[in-house]
């Protein structure tokens, strides 16, 4: 059990970091009390944007309700809008109704920003290791996932999210809506895609040093 609950743990990702919440270190407690799985989460600090705090703890929540025999609990620790994603999370309720006047709709489509953000960084990442070792930007407009001899599960993982063509056959670069990227545009493209992924990287860094100033090391 403790081992399906870690995995279900690891599938769950910090938005705007594309990481697992566990890898983050944003985990504080899993166990088992009886007939109820009780994991608690907290944050790199108390003012932590209270949307993507509500998207963790929801899928935690769903994600160890998959796995786990009995009743689930997922409680956020030392935020400042804890009270109200505990409960919201804990009733089934949206984020509008867990904060009711201030949120702007509900959280798919900036679940879908994010993970965009996601694909097109990991896309970048293939691409240049593939530039470095010779290849050139019209090699790469024509190869296919299938093509590229290194691991592209995450890539696929993405594109299944986004609903993106992420089998063998479909093209290795392709756009937001799933169209394959032509030689002109994409030098521009790469250029973009790499201020993401140095953006992703560098809020992770940031999250993780002030997580272990907070708590005085991360375990």
């Amino acid at each position: 059990m403790e081992s399906a609950l870690r995995r279900a743990l690891d599938s769950v990702v910090d938005p705007e970091l594309d990481e697992p919440i566990t890898d983050l270190g944003f985990v504080a407690a899993c166990e088992v009390v009886g007939d109820e799985v009780r994991v608690d989460l907290r944050l790199p600090t108390y003012f932590c944007a209270p949307n993507f705090a509500y998207l963790m703890v929801a899928d935690a929540r769903d994600a160890l309700a998959a796995v786990a025999p009995g009743r689930v609990r997922v409680r956020l620790l030392d935020h400042f809008a804890a009270e109200e994603i505990n409960a919201g999370v804990a009733a089934g309720e949206g984020f509008d109704a867990a904060f009711p006047g201030m949120a702007a709709g509900e959280l798919d489509e900036l679940r879908r920003t994010f993970l965009r953000k996601a694909h097109a960084a990991y896309q970048q990442q293939i691409a240049a290791r593939l530039l470095r070792a010779g290849r050139t930007h019209v090699d790469l407009v024509r190869m296919r996932l299938g093509d590229v001899a290194e691991d592209t599960s995450r890539l696929r993982r993405r594109r299944e999210q986004l609903g993106l063509p992420s089998d063998d056959g479909a093209p290795l670069l392709v756009d937001d809506h799933g169209l394959p990227v032509d030689a002109e545009s994409l030098p521009l493209r790469l250029r973009l895609a790499r201020t993401t992924q140095v953006s992703i990287e560098g809020n992770a860094g940031w999250c993780r040093g002030l997580l272990e100033t907070r708590y005085g090391g991360l375990h």
